[in-house]
């Protein structure tokens, strides 16, 4: 049923009173209802179909509602904030190519790190030193094409003209599909972006850019330079992640006529009619935390307990998984709970007990306090600055 509480579901167990109800005060009280009676099967037959439609009109109903949508439901929502879901990603990166100097190689040229295929992206002839440096793509997307420096080291298709293969720098940028769960929290941070001239219209559509995590704009609404340097009537946007250009753009479409950006990255960007627009902010001050936990477990703890640990605690904080996951975890300025993470620990299965100890300076010194960040702050961590004991 429907009404000013909301929908309530008819469940199999409800229909079916309702249901023997009903036949008994049209065919007596002693009519047969029992489970192995005729009428009491047709009863519950029906009762189970009619459960399935009233299960149906409850996904519907919940459907309508960013925080019970799920799957494709969850993105028709999405742009009614101007927001959509961010899709599996293709990891990219550069390789050198050795071999006969003056050979050009195709664009789509193979190479592999192990079982993780990339394509070179355009033509590239070798140079006179014999060799070349080409930007690639992972032929699959997601994380798996996220790889170390040297790994790529397979030519897949043998050519006498290429000879060797190496990437000198680490491949990255592959990514799954975002998750509900991450779509419906950046949905909810995003809820401003109909907006414009405003700060939190300006936050809106920065966390809708592709690859920023985390963003807070400070304006100076007085008529004097602040202490920061802002100056008189000026706002500064603070963004995690993200392309410069993309960032630029998204501010300008937001921001008011006539009021200007301050910070130190500089972006062009060109208006309607073709007026160039200079639009600047700064990257944040990323507050990288080392991580060092102790628990106590008992026989339920997992085998990849401390894999699971780290992966909480990176949700929590914020940074990149050792499967090269991003997590957006806190906000800009939002500080290190120690007490939190003690929580996080906990929830791990068999960790009966947990202690925490966190270091700013890569683990030359620890302590067991929060860290508190300043607004152009963000905290971060990843898979490497974590380390698990488990006690005796």
């Amino acid at each position: 049923m429907l009404d000013s509480t909301g929908f309530k579901r008819q469940r199999f167990e409800d229909i079916f009173a309702s249901m023997e109800l009903k036949t008994k005060e049209v065919f007596g009280e002693t009519t047969n209802t029992a489970e192995d009676s005729p009428i009491g099967l047709l009863l519950r037959i029906e009762a189970w179909a009619l459960a399935m439609l009233w299960q149906d009109a409850e996904q519907v109903y919940n459907n309508g509602y960013i925080n019970t949508a799920i799957g494709n439901n969850l993105d028709r929502l999405g742009p009614y904030v101007g927001v959509t879901r961010i899709t599996e990603q293709y990891a990219t990166g550069a390789v050198t190519l050795t071999g006969t100097p003056g050979y050009i190689v195709p664009a789509g040229f193979r190479v592999a790190a192990g079982d993780v295929y990339f394509e070179t992206d355009t033509d590239i002839p070798i140079g006179l030193g014999g060799t070349a440096t080409v930007t690639v793509t992972a032929v699959n997307p997601g994380q798996t094409g996220n790889v170390a420096a040297g790994m790529i080291v397979d030519i897949v298709n043998p050519n006498a003209d290429v000879t060797r293969v190496t990437n000198p720098a680490e491949i990255r940028g592959g990514r799954e599909k975002e998750t509900d769960e991450e779509f419906r929290d950046r949905f909810e941070q995003s809820v401003s972006t109909g907006g414009s001239g405003t700060v939190d219209s300006i936050r809106g559509i920065l966390l809708g850019v592709a690859g920023v995590r985390a963003a807070v704009v400070i304006e100076n609404i007085t008529n004097a330079t602040d202490s920061a340097g802002r100056p008189p009537k000026s706002f500064e946007a603070y963004v995690l992640g993200g392309s410069a250009v993309d960032i630029g753009a998204a501010i300008f479409s937001k921001k008011a006529a006539g009021i200007e950006s301050y910070g130190s990255e500089s972006v062009t960007v060109l208006d309607l009619a073709g007026n160039a627009h200079e639009v600047h902010f700064s990257f944040a001050e990323t507050v990288t935390v080392s991580i060092k936990v102790t628990v106590t477990k008992n026989s339920s703890y997992p085998a990849d307990g401390a894999a699971q640990l780290k992966t909480a605690l990176i949700k929590y904080i914020g940074g990149e998984d050792a499967d090269g996951q991003l997590y957006s975890g806190l906000t800009m300025g939002a500080d290190v709970v120690l007490s939190r993470m003690i929580a996080t620990a906990l929830t791990i299965p068999g960790v009966d007990d947990a202690a925490v100890e966190l270091s700013l300076d890569g683990g030359s010194s620890w302590f067991a306090h929060n860290i508190v960040t300043g607004p152009q702050e963000v905290a971060q961590t990843a898979a490497d600055q974590i380390t698990v004991v488990v006690a005796t």
